[in-house]
């Protein structure tokens, strides 16, 4: 299954309150918008990857829960980024003190760029998709992001103001100065 794209635009103009709303009511359904007003609704992904997700958002938050000087979320998490897209990557990190500059409500997205995303691709993402949502990230102020692609066995670094890196079946992964001392172990997950 693929993620279907409904565009709303010009007939029907959601506010943020009310995309915050249809996401309540539609708990069932993972829905992400575009900055141009696209709904985007993603199918539930296949066991596998589920479980690459899990190792991947469990083996953040380890180090998360270590480090304390930041939060990790998993894929349930809406950010409203700076373009007025809202989105809802596989794994995050905020740093706490900017978190607590910004006091946001937590029933709400939070209005902020994470510091750090991870995407993990599943068999059904089309990758140029995928590699354009990871630019928008970093256009909008993420510091690093991944995106870890099983199928071609092969992770895409993403940083602002660089080309991006490609590493062809990495073992593991560096968080750098964004997630200092964070060593991602890709076995089980690549």
């Amino acid at each position: 299954m693929t993620a279907l794209i409904l565009n709303l635009h010009p007939s029907i103009e959601l506010t943020d309150e009310q995309f915050l709303q249809l996401c309540q009511h539609n708990r069932d359904l993972r829905l992400e918008r575009t900055a141009e007003g696209e709904l985007i609704i993603m199918p539930p992904t296949g066991w596998e990857t589920g479980n690459r997700n899990s190792r991947l958002t469990q083996r953040l938050g380890n180090w998360t829960d270590a480090d304390g000087t930041g939060l990790a979320f998993d894929s349930s998490t809406g950010f409203k980024l700076p373009n007025g897209a809202d989105r809802s990557p596989d794994a995050s990190w905020v740093k706490r003190d900017r978190l607590v500059a910004l006091n946001p409500d937590p029933a709400k997205f939070l209005p902020i760029a994470p510091d750090f995303v991870a995407e993990l691709r599943s068999a059904t993402d089309n990758l140029e998709k995928l590699q354009r949502k990871m630019q928008e990230y970093i256009d909008n102020g993420v510091r690093l992001g991944w995106l870890i692609d099983p199928q071609n066995q092969r992770v895409e670094i993403y940083r602002p103001q660089q080309e991006v890196e490609i590493l062809q079946s990495p073992t593991s992964l560096s968080g750098e100065e964004v997630l200092p001392g964070f060593m991602l172990d890709l076995a089980q997950i690549l």
